[in-house]
């Protein structure tokens, strides 16, 4: 269970690393006006860091809320 928790944790902090790089290339082209692949808008990006955020915010209550330890 410990190995299960920890490679969750390992998704969760992925999962935030990916929205912010994804965060920083719809920055970047909206300050530039570059497109980095073609036909993507600067609204894709937000819309695939807010998935990836969202699972990150998931998981991270799912591992620090939901865990019911026996005492």
């Amino acid at each position: 269970m410990k190995a299960f928790l920890k490679l969750l944790n390992w998704f969760e902090w992925i999962s935030a690393i990916i929205g912010v790089v994804f965060i920083l290339l719809g920055l970047i082209q909206g300050v530039f006006s570059k497109q980095f692949v073609g036909g993507a808008e600067i609204v894709n990006y937000f819309h695939v860091a807010n998935s990836f955020f969202l699972l990150a915010i998931v998981l991270f209550l799912f591992i620090h809320l939901g865990q019911f330890k026996k005492e």
